[in-house]
């Protein structure tokens, strides 16, 4: 009896194990992208995944992750992470539906944030479909991928070319798999579109949900089926396509169900054993195949408890997998809200300090007016203290000019009376001691030195004209060759006399101070500069006085003085600001008219004393 259960045992491990689908590890990764964002969204993408991910978990996969509407990075990360759990599993399919394109004989999968202005950005925007193949090499005896993307492409229609030699099918490329035991299946013949269909799937989608988990029935023989069924909804527009290289046995995406056993056995025993063989191993589908075997009784319930915490576990897994997946959106989107937050505060920063910069212009642009009318006001008051005092010079040398007229008056009444007294005297003299002479000479003597006093005063202007001219050729003399020689004239001699090391006499213009100021090179003394002004280097500055400061006829800065009435106004002292004091003679004289010194002598030192200051102030001739 022992034998003859050892013998069943063998043959019932043979038959269990025999179908190598019962403990085979079978992942999927389904993908359905319907929502673009930057063309017409699609209809059926998303519930062809749906369908595809019921089938496949009734079909009894230990793993069928559904994502859909991915974004580039997330999809990059779905296969990443799926390629993860390929590596231990026997069977690996990738289901995706949605839009792709075909470049250059490469085709790649489209993701919903996709723009495609150009051909080039489908390098940098889309996924190909080498990385897709990557995330199921590790697959030990089946890798599967199963294309539902052969759809009337929107983007290869409106990107622009960047190259010319560079082209856009239409659908997808011919594929042939590297990787033996690959296949892949195409919704429509290479350059061929698919169709959606009027229903809720797709045709390809719903021959695939009737025909690809179908127990026990070979995977190319599946896809046959499946080609049959699109072709005869389509009205043959519509050819699924497979490429790939599978070996001779039968490929089985789902097992055959067990046989039932058979009557007489003593089927508690045998529940028995098959429920400790199946504890040994623990998988999903070796407690599916124990309930298919076994769908009643105690040890039913108990298969059924260790498929619930494998259910709980798997529940644990993707619950853990979807907080991770939200983490890392948590993570990237405080990323983003900080990213965003910091340029949001650099451009509030920005905008701040141009608009402190703004405040500063202003505020400096109100200074600046406000020196320029502080500027203009002081302008204002040199220019009024200027034209007060010019006014008032102009007065004292009109003063000063009626005085010496008068002076001159009465000095040539004096000439004219002390003229005749001496021809009285003269001719009294004459008739005692000798007879008269010739008149001749007589009249010569006597005739007015008018004439001969304006040569001599030509002579002199003459003189004094060339000294200026020599004088502003050294650089000492800044005023008008007018011939006049005066205060300002005897300033630049005694400049010239300071320089040179000479002591030329400048209270008159005479020849031998020409000669030797001609004998001088050129810009001999420093830059003398006109009224206003002031030497600084070669060249000639615009004087300026601070406040309360006027410029003075001696082109000095000098204080403002009060404004004083007319009648205390002295002409005599104005005149003698800008003059040299008047030498003091031994003898005070009086006025010619008045002549109160009545004694010996008097006319004489009288009149040899207007005379010499006649030739100080350069009216009189020597």
């Amino acid at each position: 009896m022992r034998a003859v259960g050892t013998i069943f045992l063998t043959v019932w491990l043979t038959s269990l194990f025999g179908q190598p689908a019962l403990a085979e590890k079978r992942v999927a990764l389904v993908i359905g992208n319907s929502g673009y964002q930057n063309v017409a969204r699609l209809t059926n993408p998303a519930n062809d995944a749906a369908t595809i991910a019921g089938t496949l978990k009734k079909a009894g996969f230990d793993i069928v992750n559904t994502r859909s509407d991915l974004k580039a990075a997330e999809m990059r990360r779905a296969l990443r992470d799926f390629g993860n759990k390929t590596h231990d599993a026997d069977v690996a399919l990738i289901y995706y539906a949605g839009h792709g394109i075909e470049l250059d004989n490469t085709n790649y999968l489209i993701p919903v944030d996709a723009r495609l202005e150009t051909d080039v950005d489908v390098y940098d925007e889309t996924i190909s479909l080498d990385r897709v193949f990557v995330a199921i090499e590790s697959a030990k005896r089946l890798r599967l991928i199963i294309l539902d993307a052969c759809r009337d492409n929107p983007f290869s229609k409106i990107m622009r070319r960047s190259a010319a030699s560079r082209t856009i099918g239409r659908g997808l490329a011919k594929v042939e798999p590297t990787n033996p035991n690959t296949m892949i299946a195409f919704a429509a013949k290479a350059g061929f579109i698919a169709f959606d269909g009027d229903g809720t799937n797709s045709p390809f989608a719903a021959a695939l949900s009737k025909h690809l988990a179908t127990p026990g029935l070979d995977l190319r023989k599946a896809f046959g089926f499946v080609r049959d069924d699109v072709l005869k909804a389509t009205d043959n527009k519509q050819e699924p396509y497979i490429y790939g290289s599978l070996g001779g046995d039968d490929v089985l995406l789902v097992p055959a169900k067990a046989a039932v056993s058979t009557p007489g056995s003593n089927s508690q025993a045998e529940m028995r054993r098959d429920y400790e063989l199946a504890l040994q191993i623990g998988s999903r589908a070796i407690w599916a195949s124990f309930l298919n075997q076994h769908p009643s009784g105690f040890y039913a319930d108990l298969a059924r408890g260790h498929l619930e915490k494998i259910a709980s576990k798997e529940s644990r897994v993707a619950a853990a997998e979807k907080l991770r997946l939200v983490q890392e959106d948590s993570a990237r989107l405080a990323t983003e809200n900080a990213k965003q937050a910091e340029q949001t505060k650099a451009a509030t920063q920005a905008k701040a300090a141009d608009d402190a910069r703004l405040v500063a212009e202003k505020v400096k642009q109100v200074q600046q007016a406000k020196a320029a009318a502080a500027e203009q006001a002081r302008f204002a008051d040199e220019k009024a203290s200027a034209e007060m005092a010019a006014a008032m010079k102009a007065e004292a040398d009109k003063a000063v000019e009626t005085r010496l007229a008068g002076e001159k008056a009465a000095a040539n009444r004096f000439n004219e009376e002390k003229l005749v007294t001496e021809k009285a005297t003269s001719r009294e003299a004459t008739a005692e001691a000798k007879p008269p002479e010739p008149k001749v000479p007589q009249q010569v003597a006597s005739l007015p030195t008018e004439t001969a006093s304006a040569e001599r005063e030509l002579s002199s202007r003459e003189i004094a004209q060339s000294i200026h001219t020599e004088l502003r050729r050294v650089g000492c003399f800044s005023g008008s060759v007018d011939g006049e020689w005066n205060a300002a004239s005897r300033r630049s001699l005694d400049l010239f006399n300071a320089r040179a090391g000479t002591k030329l006499d400048g209270e008159l213009a005479r020849l031998e101070v020409l000669k030797v100021i001609k004998e001088k090179p050129a810009h001999f003394c420093r830059l003398t500069c006109d009224h206003g002004f002031k030497a600084d280097g070669e060249r000639c500055v615009t004087m300026t006085c601070g406040a309360g400061l006027f410029l003075n006829g001696n082109n000095e800065c000098e204080r403002k003085l009060k404004k004083r009435s007319a009648a205390r106004y002295r002409p005599e002292r104005a005149k003698a600001e800008n003059e040299p004091a008047k030498p003091r003679t031994s003898e005070p004289y009086c006025s010619m008219s008045a002549m109160c010194d009545r004694t010996e002598g008097a006319e004489k030192r009288a009149v040899e004393a207007f005379r010499k200051e006649e030739l100080r102030l350069g009216r009189g001739s020597r």
